[in-house]
């Protein structure tokens, strides 16, 4: 009787469960791989036609939910008011696609990060008695997601808006002439290039890592003597008095998955057709994830651009503007750089 041997390899994602056979046995390799592709199995036991037919029945009930009579924007709009010096917009939710290299007219190269503005919406207002008692917010929502992946309160809020449900919802606060009225799509034309911008996102998680790795300490010699404190913090308290490690001592921990803002970052390009924004730098978190989008604080850079699209970029008020819109600084490939007389 051949003697077996079992193996069992478990992967992220997928369980694969294999019988190997011993190498003086005739007998081949068993392998059984079942790969789990989507956490939602409605479509297990459905033919390509009845997956089709629901698509396209979701897909109709999308459009009727924001073309019909729960669509809020079939009334009258809200007052548009003229911007004023210390007034605040609302911001965008985009999504993280990557990053490419631009030029300058003067040869300079910079590395911008790609960032795509998907199904944006506003989808609440929010007064000061409703938020915090000093300023009013929005509720703005971003990339269209599954129903099935929120609660019944939550879709209350989308179908007051007239929107589908979104993946991630974020609040913006914004000055009382910068309202928008709730179901108002947002494009990436709500930023121009060269203004400047502040991004929140949440930074990719390294588990737990020690001193060197997550506050960049030198580490201790690694010869003369030294045993097993190559990459240890070293001594973390202050002696006999007061006998304590003091609060927010650098130590080994938890690194990344938390909230990061990049202050003043600088809009090369605008791409009006698919609503792509390249900011110049990088930019917390993966690629596909999605980030908070708004106009920046800093007192140095908040004169970049005197009128902005207020309270946001209405396509039926501005007209249809260029496909792609440049920093005046920057080199577009596109146009010649030499000419003969």
């Amino acid at each position: 009787m051949a003697a077996w041997s079992c193996r069992f390899i478990l992967q992220r994602g997928i369980r694969l469960i294999s019988l190997q056979a011993a190498p003086e046995s005739p007998v081949k390799v068993l392998s059984s791989i079942r790969t789990v592709k989507t956490t939602t199995w409605f479509e297990e036991n459905l033919t390509e036609d009845n997956q089709e037919y629901m698509r396209k029945t979701i897909a109709e009930d999308y459009l009727k939910q924001t073309a019909e009579k729960l669509n809020p924007l079939k009334d009258e709009p809200w007052q548009r008011n003229e911007w004023t010096e210390g007034s605040r917009r609302v911001g965008l939710v985009a999504v993280k696609l990557g990053m490419a290299p631009i030029w300058t007219k003067t040869g300079e190269r910079h590395v911008a990060t790609l960032l795509q503005v998907q199904d944006c919406h506003i989808l609440k207002h929010l007064t000061k008695e409703q938020y915090d008692g000093r300023t009013a917010a929005l509720l703005v929502g971003g990339k269209n997601v599954s129903p099935f992946h929120r609660t019944e309160k939550e879709m209350e809020i989308f179908r007051d808006a007239g929107v589908p449900p979104k993946q991630k919802v974020t609040v913006f606060r914004v000055s009382d002439n910068a309202l928008i009225k709730p179901g108002t799509p947002l494009y990436a034309a709500h930023f121009r290039p060269g203004q400047y911008v502040d991004v929140t996102a949440k930074s990719i998680g390294k588990g737990f890592q020690g001193v060197m790795k997550r506050w960049g300490f030198k580490g201790q010699p690694a010869s003369h003597g030294q045993t097993k404190t190559h990459r240890r913090p070293g001594a973390s308290g202050p002696g006999g008095d007061p006998a304590k490690v003091f609060k927010g001592k650098k130590m080994p921990g938890r690194m990344g998955n938390t909230f990061i803002t990049a202050f003043g970052l600088k809009i090369w390009r605008v791409n009006t057709k698919h609503n792509v924004l390249y900011v110049n730098g990088s930019v917390p978190g993966h690629r596909n994830c999605l980030v908070k989008i708004r106009d920046t604080i800093l007192p140095s850079r908040t004169s970049t651009l005197l009128s902005p699209p207020f309270p946001t970029y209405f396509t039926e008020e501005e007209g249809d503007l260029d496909e792609d819109l440049y920093d005046e600084n920057m080199f577009v490939h596109t146009e010649p750089s030499l000419t003969l007389t």
